[in-house]
């Protein structure tokens, strides 16, 4: 069977995006294939364990952050096209190339803690358009709707690119003998009902009311106003359970809570929440806060934090009217 390659995937698409648009999204697929070989190799190349210090989030980094980081940045910043990036890593913007025309955020490793216990980790990207010819750290904050394209790279049992450029989502599968990203899967759909969930349990305590009542009638099963029991499924890892969702539906929580009212929520509106929530509505599914629509909210800070409820559009509707 032919496969197409990332690279003629993104060819047949002219209508949907720029030549300079491609240019961007290639530079990521082909520095996450420098991750992944990093990954492979695990132990053997010494990126296992803590960095030691923290990033701008406050969190310990692992190597492999760093590592992951310094590759991104590297690569983009090199790239004509690219008019200035932004790290959840790092605290500010990093500047790239005048009158470049594309705005590149990212995780580059989201789900850290898994790579020490040889579990599922991804690199999460979002594209938006450059606003000046020398970037300023206002341009970054800009809408979810304004996004030019959006996906992740899940490192797994096999590498894959999810990707969307507002015309639906593609999965490629990285074919480590020929070094391409190839489409295996178009027109991924997220049905609109689903039997499975993912949220922190170890939270429940500072849950608001209407998440407990959610997750409450979800537990109850078939004994509940839901009649149909449900599973849970927790990978610790958005891009893992991201990519369950687009695959086999679901909904993913990570609500906000008063376990540290200080931050509105656990997950990053830019680096997360945004390229997730492109991706989802793009496969018919739905993205909130459990009271916005993610991809509506104005950013006011680079690192800014939301609640995240996102997946079957049945149940984040759901979710959103408990709230509301």
């Amino acid at each position: 069977m032919s496969y197409r390659t990332l690279s003629q995937y993104l060819e047949q698409q002219k209508g949907n995006l720029t030549p300079e648009l491609a240019d961007v999204i290639e530079t990521i697929a082909n520095t996450c294939r420098t991750i992944d070989q990093a990954l492979q190799k695990g132990a053997l190349a010494g990126i296992l364990g803590s960095a030691e210090h923290e990033n701008v989030q406050g969190e310990t980094q692992k190597k492999l952050d760093v590592i992951s980081n310094g590759y991104l940045i590297d690569a983009l910043k090199i790239n004509k096209n690219v008019g200035g990036l932004a790290s959840e890593e790092l605290d500010e913007f990093t500047p790239a190339q005048e009158n470049g025309k594309y705005l590149v955020l990212f995780d580059p490793l989201d789900g850290s803690s898994n790579i020490d216990i040889n579990m599922c980790v991804g690199t999460i990207f979002s594209i938006l358009p450059a606003k000046n010819a020398v970037t300023q750290a206002e341009d970054f904050l800009q809408a979810g709707v304004n996004q030019a394209a959006a996906g992740y790279v899940l490192y797994g049992p096999s590498t894959m690119l999810a990707l969307t450029v507002g015309a639906g989502v593609v999965f490629f599968t990285y074919d480590p003998d020929a070094k391409e990203f190839l489409l295996t899967s178009e027109n991924i759909q997220v049905a609109a009902d689903t039997k499975e969930y993912a949220i922190n349990a170890s939270n429940a305590r500072h849950w608001e009311e209407p998440v407990k009542r959610y997750i409450s009638e979800l537990q109850a099963g078939k004994t509940s106003i839901r009649e149909k029991d449900f599973n849970m499924r927790w990978v610790a890892c958005m891009v893992g359970d991201i990519h369950r969702i687009l695959c086999r539906s679901g909904i993913f929580l990570y609500p906000y809570d008063t376990k540290d009212p200080k931050k509105a929520g656990r997950l990053r509106l830019m680096y997360e929440a945004n390229p997730m929530s492109m991706l989802m509505e793009q496969a018919g599914g739905a993205s909130t806060t459990g009271r916005l629509r993610i991809l509506e909210i104005q950013p006011t800070e680079l690192h800014q934090r939301v609640p995240v409820v996102i997946g079957s559009k049945n149940e984040v509707e759901l979710v959103t009217s408990y709230h509301n």
